[in-house]
């Protein structure tokens, strides 16, 4: 069988797409590795009718609505993909083989985690990235961000709209000019530069533990520390990223190469579950109307 798209990634994106050009009647092959960057979370946020679900309860929703669809979902990776003269030569991971008219390719991000000890336990609890997904479960809560230079600067600033005891971590030299630094400090926003060594708490944060000085006692943190394509896959097929760890992306989420999509976290800087399936939609209805002038050409 040579699909008619192969949609690479199973979150949001991936989803959508693959919802929308089932409903076109295209054949739609999706491989899922089921590790989705938001899968630490208790919950996802901002998508209208569905605030508050847990990642994978909405991986499930989303799954059963394709089964009326001629979209088959498998439990596996890519490997590699390659353009041909009739679209995309893609290899699992099982060392399958599949063809494909085009390709879409949502594969998300990997957030760049500090290495610090018991982060990685409060990831996703207590330890976040994006305050709008959510700043608002630890509103009015002593709050830390940890990042440097212009990263560390503007997510200080864009978290008092959900607190005003901030405390910016730089786990050493923050990296900011004299007019920056006067700037946190007239918004309350203290910079500490001590180096960081864990962070405490049982179920949650507790505090903040540093090589000198006392321990920081806060409820939550805001990192800022890069992020990078979770697959190879946009790099090997000559994707441009951008400095954000992104896929440069045109109209309807093309690329330069045709026949190639890119949706989701990995093209855009709004990083949101809704943006990811709105943007799914959009490449699926880019894909179809293309499909539909090749068929009827």
């Amino acid at each position: 069988m040579i699909f008619d798209v192969i949609v690479v990634g199973g979150g949001p994106a991936g989803l959508s797409a693959a919802l929308m050009l089932g409903r076109c009647r295209r054949r739609v092959l999706v491989c899922d590795l089921g590790q989705p960057r938001n899968r630490r979370s208790r919950a996802l946020h901002g998508y209208l009718t569905r605030d508050g679900v847990a990642p994978g309860d909405f991986g499930d929703l989303a799954r059963g609505e394709l089964a009326p669809y001629e979209v088959q979902c498998r439990a596996v990776g890519v490997r590699a993909a390659l353009r041909t003269a009739d679209g995309f030569d893609v290899t699992l991971n099982d060392g399958t083989r599949e063809a494909g008219r085009y390709l879409l390719l949502a594969t998300g991000v990997v957030d760049e985690l500090p290495d610090i000890g018991g982060l990685s336990d409060c990831y996703g609890r207590s330890v976040f990235h994006c305050p709008y997904c959510d700043g608002w479960e630890v509103r009015d809560q002593p709050l830390a961000i940890y990042g440097r230079g212009a990263r560390g600067y503007g997510l200080s600033l864009e978290l008092t709209a959900w607190s005003r005891d901030l405390v910016l971590c730089t786990d050493g030299p923050c990296e900011l000019n004299d007019e920056e630094r006067t700037r946190l400090e007239r918004h309350g926003i203290r910079v500490r530069e001590d180096r960081l060594v864990r962070l405490e708490g049982r179920d949650a944060l507790e505090r903040i533990v540093f090589e000198q000085g006392g321990p920081l006692e806060r409820r939550a943190v805001f990192f800022t520390t890069g992020q990078s394509q979770q697959s190879h896959l946009a790099h090997g097929l000559g994707c441009q990223i951008n400095e954000k760890g992104t896929v440069l992306t045109g109209k309807y989420e093309t690329t330069h190469l045709p026949g190639l999509y890119v949706a989701g976290d990995a093209s855009r800087a709004v990083q949101w579950v809704v943006v990811a399936a709105a943007e799914g939609a959009e490449a699926a209805f880019a894909i179809n109307t293309d499909l539909l002038k090749e068929d009827l050409d």
